[in-house]
């Protein structure tokens, strides 16, 4: 078997390379050092590959670059198969992709871009309020189905452990309302006027939207975030193939839990609010506690009241709805998490408005 070889031979204006045996990438290393301390700027080369018995491609690349070093070159080879190579290197080497250019988007692109985002979001949560629908039918007529430990489970983690949340956050809105207020009533002499003006905002609008807003940022982003680790880590994927549905275990639990317990936290914010604005009421209008129950006895409807916490389920479901939603959204990575948890904080807070909007307009027009 004939060994790998590389013979120099040099003359002042020709450098001459004979190769024998193997050429792969084996003995590349071997070469190049060899070569190397040649000088092939301003020669002509010369390279016999007649000798040659195996081929590969990396030895075409380290001939194309000595190709490209000296200054006139010549090859001596009749194997197809090295011509082969040597030719594939070049066309792999001189081939440079065309510069993609990105083409710079228009505002009315991005808007179409919006509105087709807004409308596929929309086809997917009515798809997902009809799986919620037929979930919530086979609850109602299979009572055997209802799963009273998961509702009282998330209750709990839902209401009970952010009533201090939502009492301190209450109180203190109450306390802002009255504090500001007050100045502006006394100017007036008006001051028994603060117990009209807190009783029907706190009652009837400040308490349930303000409970909403901190259960979505509480609950809803929970929500979202469990359900998108549960998707990550395939648990769902393992449900269903258990043949659990994911809906009846997972989502309406969460979204009853919620319905039952954010009217529960309504009422927690109302008592705190009117308790937070009684204090400053006492404190700097000199407003009795007993005088201040009395009036909000006699000028606060209790309908201000029923309103506000009318409002609680309907508050409730479109959080839990939507929280879940992006949980089920989450894609394959954790920064999808992220994004997801964020975007239901802020659909949720929306949604929340826009719904506390109707029912203004509408009970306004109902003359309530």
């Amino acid at each position: 078997m004939q060994t790998s070889q590389l013979i120099v031979k040099q003359t002042p204006e020709k450098i001459a390379l004979y190769f024998f045996g193997a050429f792969t990438l084996h003995n590349i290393a071997a070469y190049s050092a060899q070569v190397d301390t040649l000088h092939l700027e301003q020669k002509s080369l010369l390279l016999d590959l007649k000798n040659v018995t195996s081929f590969d491609t990396a030895a075409a690349l380290f001939i194309h670059n000595l190709q490209k070093q000296a200054d006139d070159f010549t090859l001596l080879s009749e194997s197809p198969k090295i011509q082969e190579n040597l030719l594939f290197v070049q066309n792999q080497v001189n081939h440079v992709p065309p510069r993609q250019y990105e083409r710079r988007k228009s505002f009315l692109f991005a808007i179409g871009k919006r509105v087709e985002e807004f409308v596929l979001d929309g086809r997917l949560f009515l798809a997902f309020f009809g799986r919620i629908f037929f979930a919530s039918l086979d609850y109602l007529t299979h009572f055997k189905h209802i799963r009273y430990k998961e509702i009282a489970f998330e209750i709990n983690e839902s209401a009970i452990k952010a009533l201090w949340i939502i009492a301190l956050t209450s109180f203190l809105i109450g306390v802002v309302v009255a504090y500001q207020s007050a100045y502006q009533l006394k100017l007036y002499g008006a001051n028994i006027f603060i117990v009209d003006m807190l009783g029907i905002s706190i009652l009837r609008e400040l308490a349930p939207l303000i409970t909403a807003i901190v259960i979505a940022g509480r609950s809803g982003s929970a929500f979202t975030a469990q359900i998108g680790a549960m998707k990550i880590t395939q648990e769902l994927d393992a449900m269903q193939t258990m043949g659990f549905d994911p809906y009846a275990f997972l989502v309406i639990p969460r979204i009853i839990a919620l319905m039952v317990a954010l009217p529960i936290l309504i009422f927690v914010a109302d008592v705190m609010g009117i308790f937070g604005g009684m204090l400053v009421s006492f404190i700097d209008l000199g407003i009795s506690g007993h005088l201040f129950l009395e009036r909000l006895n006699e000028v606060v409807a209790v309908k201000h009241f029923y309103i506000g916490i009318f409002k609680g389920p309907f508050f409730a479901f479109l959080i839990a709805a939507i929280g879940i939603f992006r949980g089920l959204q989450v894609k394959d990575n954790t920064q999808s998490i992220g994004f997801n948890t964020t975007k239901s904080v802020v659909m949720s807070i929306f949604a929340v408005i826009v719904c506390d909007a109707i029912f203004s307009i509408a009970f306004t027009n109902l003359g309530m």
